[in-house]
């Protein structure tokens, strides 16, 4: 079997991909149907040139784009249960933290009670109908400030379901500065969600820093320019806390030049614990498994080494322990059948 084709057929687990991120075209395409004055193409050519990005700063403007699209309960369902049809049925997953953004949904009129049913009738279908198992990470669009924070751990304490893990931190990084949402984090940790906040990515060593020390990070979104400070890569591997890389994003993005100069090896050789995710596999023109591929590709890996990456990142989840042994379970199982036993 060539490595792409076990890849393809490997049980994965993804911690790093965002809900309104996640729709692909055809989902797309539906939605901009259903809401023709959002100017967002419906057809899937005008889709491919929307979907080309300039630079972090234009990915967010098209971002928000889809995101207008996404306007009722009914849009939220549709979304959350065709992205988890696509993550079981392309990427052979069978587990998900799903990060969603509900304070953009919310200043578009969607009570967070409506939207906080949806996502939990796509999430119990989806694990009935794929055999995915969705859990969910709030997080604050941090280009929205302070309002946004306030309300997003309030939908997060007051609206909370049992499938929601994480509180988390994404948009732009330049000029917004983690230490203002220390209060927001410290309060979600002790109400037991676990604290993932995107770091790194676009700007320097610092806002890693800055994640671990004033927001509790137990692990971080990408984590880039981590590379960039010894002393982190060596915190970051003495205390266990996990990056998650998303290679292709971080082209797409210019949070790294070229892909020879992504630091994956570097964590990897500094004994930090990586997993490889797709963060708006669509929007980038990837996917789960091609991403594997990269990593694979950047690293020299093998089968071997590829079920290994799949085994770190459903060690680094926060699944029930009964779904992490049952994953863990496939992947050796899958291993083992196609000779790639560690």
């Amino acid at each position: 079997m060539s490595l792409q084709n076990f890849i393809a057929g490997l049980p994965k687990a993804e911690l790093h991909v965002h809900h309104v991120g996640s729709a692909s075209p055809r989902i797309v395409s539906e939605l901009a149907a259903r809401h023709p004055d959002a100017g967002v193409p419906s057809d899937l050519e005008g889709l491919k040139e929307f979907f080309t990005f300039r630079d972090f700063a234009h990915f967010i403007d098209v971002y928000l784009a889809v995101v207008d699209l996404v306007r009722t309960p009914e849009d939220i369902r549709l979304l959350t249960y065709e992205v988890a049809r696509e993550m079981a049925e392309g990427q052979n997953l069978r587990y998900a933290e799903l990060t969603c953004t509900p304070y953009t949904s919310v200043v578009r009129g969607i009570a967070i009670q409506a939207y906080t049913e949806a996502i939990e009738d796509a999430r119990v279908a989806a694990e009935r109908d794929f055999g995915l198992v969705l859990r969910w990470i709030y997080d604050i669009p941090g280009e929205s400030g302070l309002p946004a924070a306030d309300a997003t751990l309030e939908f997060a304490l007051e609206h909370r379901t049992d499938a929601l893990v994480g509180f988390g931190l994404g948009g732009p990084e330049v000029g917004v500065p983690r230490a203002q949402f220390q209060e927001h984090f410290g309060r979600a940790r002790a109400e037991g969600l676990r604290s993932v906040p995107h770091a790194g990515e676009t700007t320097g060593p610092e806002t890693v820093w800055d994640s671990v020390r004033l927001l509790g990070a137990e692990r971080i979104g990408h984590g880039c320019s981590a590379a960039q400070d010894p002393e982190l890569l060596a915190h970051l591997a003495e205390t266990g806390i996990a990056l998650e890389v998303c290679p292709t994003s971080n082209i797409a993005t210019r949070a790294v030049d070229r892909i020879e100069d992504h630091p994956l090896r570097a964590f990897v050789d500094a004994g930090v614990t990586v997993t490889i995710n797709s963060d708006d596999p669509p929007m980038f023109s990837t996917s789960l498994n091609h991403d594997y591929e990269v990593a694979a590709g950047l690293l020299d890996l093998d089968e071997v080494g590829v079920a290994d990456l799949a085994r770190a990142a459903v060690d680094a989840s926060f699944a029930p322990d009964d779904v992490r042994a049952r994953v863990r379970g496939e992947i050796d199982a899958y291993a083992a059948q196609a000779g790639a036993s560690s």
